[in-house]
């Protein structure tokens, strides 16, 4: 037993939290070569950045482990275990990261020597301090032309209130400062405390789905010890079974048994779903269950959704086995069958937020060759009957008609807008447009301010990141979390194509902006709808009312220019002939939609 806690002793856990595009990823590729973890040969860009997509956009959707072996330059007689954890900085993933969090020690914090401190860094070090982690701040990206590493490092001491001594400077594109990053880890982060006797008490902080094996769980165990063929069971989805293999991160997965207190590894479950594994759930041993589940566990539910359809429909079933695959992987996606009378079968979606839908939408064309069409994206109301009953929509075609009921709430985001100080007003006005209520202003320094707003989450998931990103050219940045519900009066607006109602360009909308938000989509589809041999004409409507309309005139054939003098009559017949065949053609034309046009019609650029 005295080697076990030795081995603890030696163990270190950390995860690298930072804004997008901050360098996480690539800080990770130079740990990861100098402590000797991945051969020359196997090394890439990226290399903890599994998917294309991930490569591609230059951000971390999937989170990733690796499990690394450092001497510290001051302590040579010692050999440490780091394990790493590389998180996803972007909002839609809170939770994840949370998770990720509360299964290490310590964390890097990363800050971009150019940037500096932005809206996600401030939100994931907040709750990294709420999960008493100690911090190590790093100033990366110093080899940048544009870097004032000087200035950073002293916006990170004052808002850690640590000494600038602390702040360590380094590039994770040349290499340099990681071995001080890598010694600091040593130095500064605790080991992993928990009892090796005790009952076994796992963290799963991800799962993934491989076809060969079965559901794969990333854990961190805090108590106890987990082994090759015991038997298990999670505390919060009760799902039971046996580990078939556990393991390190290296970072491809190293069977080693058994996985001790205070260790990173996974477990090869054998369950078919990972929502039988869910993120936050507790493993224990049926042989000697623990008391109680390890804190923080909460099931993840969508916020933002929309409805997807195949632009040809006898493409459905592929559409059906293409996403039944992608749940197999991907536990926070939620979908149910629909059918819309314009674009046919399809399903109704639930995502984390608009860059998982994005990433889903993205995966389903790249990776199972479809083309696809998505509607416009909708967040969940409560609908409060007047016998007190209360619904919960998500998609238009359920909103009820007036009269049906007593009131309607829907969710508010808290926002938090980080911008040089220069922008402020420009970010004010976007906000106002969007229904924001002011809570605050408070500034970091003398020239960058972090506003306060609530504001519906309906306004937020349409293009309010594009709108900062554009009025600040590119230097704010945004984060959110929904905190509460509100009651709001709103509309469901119907667009209507040549008579025919047109589901996936429903939307609901606050009844002052019912006007202006149906004129907008009907000016923009007259922009993008291509003109046909026959008249089409484009109608907003609430209920039996048209509130905003438009026409596209169609192609006009010169019917008359054969004819050389003659009888006007003749001239008359043929126009005559003309009109009568434009009308039969109106009467049984149908609009084909281009697909892109579901997603151009919401920027209100």
């Amino acid at each position: 037993m005295e080697k076990m806690n030795n081995t603890s002793d030696q163990i270190r856990n950390f995860c690298i939290i930072a804004h997008i595009d901050h360098g996480k990823s690539t800080l990770a590729d130079r740990m990861l070569e100098l402590t000797g973890s991945v051969e020359k040969r196997e090394m890439k860009e990226q290399l903890l950045d599994q998917l294309d997509l991930e490569r591609e956009r230059g951000i971390t959707i999937k989170l990733a482990p690796a499990r690394m072996r450092w001497q510290s330059s001051k302590n040579t007689s010692k050999e440490y275990e780091l394990n790493l954890i590389d998180t996803p900085g972007h909002v839609d993933f809170a939770y994840e990261v949370s998770r990720s969090l509360a299964a290490v020690e310590g964390a890097v914090l990363l800050v971009d020597a150019s940037q500096g401190i932005e809206a996600q860094t401030l939100s994931t070090l907040y709750a990294a301090l709420e999960h008493d982690l100690v911090i190590i701040p790093v100033v990366n990206k110093i080899d940048l032309p544009a870097a004032r590493p000087d200035e950073v490092a002293e916006e990170i001491s004052s808002l850690l209130g640590c000494e600038r001594s602390e702040v360590i400077f380094a590039s994770g594109k040349t290499g340099e400062g990681v071995s001080e990053i890598l010694d600091a880890i040593v130095e500064r982060i605790p080991s992993p405390q928990g009892n090796p006797d005790g009952a076994t008490r796992a963290l799963i902080f991800d799962s993934v789905y491989d076809s060969y094996r079965g559901v794969v769980s990333y854990v961190r165990v805090m108590e106890g010890k987990i082994e090759k063929n015991d038997s298990f069971f999670l505390m919060e989805t009760k799902s039971e079974g046996e580990a078939l293999e556990v393991g390190y991160f290296s970072p491809k997965l190293i069977a080693q048994t058994p996985l001790l207190a205070g260790e990173i590894g996974y477990i090869v479950t054998g369950f078919k779903d990972v929502s039988e594994a869910r993120v936050g759930d507790t493993i224990t041993l049926k042989a000697n269950p623990a008391p109680e589940p390890l804190p923080g566990y909460k099931q993840v539910l969508p916020l933002v959704f929309s409805s997807i359809f195949c632009t040809d429909g006898a493409d459905y079933p592929e559409l059906k086995e293409a996403i039944e695959k992608l749940k197999l992987n991907d536990a926070s996606l939620s979908y149910e069958a629909e059918r819309s009378e314009a674009l046919g079968f399809g399903f109704r979606c639930g995502f984390l937020g608009l860059l998982h839908m994005d990433i889903v939408k993205e995966r389903l064309e790249r990776e199972y060759d479809l083309s696809l069409v998505i509607s416009s994206p909708t967040v969940q109301y409560k609908v409060i009957n007047f016998n007190d009953e209360e619904k919960t929509i998500s998609r238009p075609s359920d909103f009820p008609v007036a009269g049906s009921y007593r009131e309607i709430h829907e969710p508010i985001a808290k926002v938090e807008f980080f911008t040089p100080k220069e922008y402020v007003g420009s970010i004010m006005e976007v906000a106002q447009r969007k229904r924001a209520i002011y809570k605050t202003v408070e500034y970091l320094d003398e020239s960058r301010a972090i506003l306060h707003y609530d504001i519906p989450l309906a306004e937020v998931i349409i293009d309010l990141y594009d709108s900062i990103k554009s009025v600040s050219k590119g230097y704010a940045s945004m984060n959110y979390e929904v905190s509460s519900y509100a009651q709001a009066e709103l509309e469901r607006v119907e667009i209507m194509i040549s008579g025919e109602k047109v589901d996936a360009l429903s939307f609901i909308t606050e009844k002052s902006k019912v006007y202006n938000e149906g004129k907008r989509i009907v000016e923009k589809l007259r922009e993008l709808i291509p003109r046909q041999n026959f008249e089409i004409r484009l109608q907003a409507t609430v209920g039996a009312k048209i509130v905003a309309s438009e026409r596209i005139s169609p192609f006009r054939k010169d019917v008359i220019s054969k004819l050389y003098g003659g009888d006007v009559t003749r001239k008359n017949k043929l126009l005559e002939k003309q009109k009568k065949g434009k009308k039969k053609m109106k009467q049984i034309g149908r609009v084909e939609v281009p697909s892109d046009v579901f997603i151009k019609v919401l920027r209100t650029d």
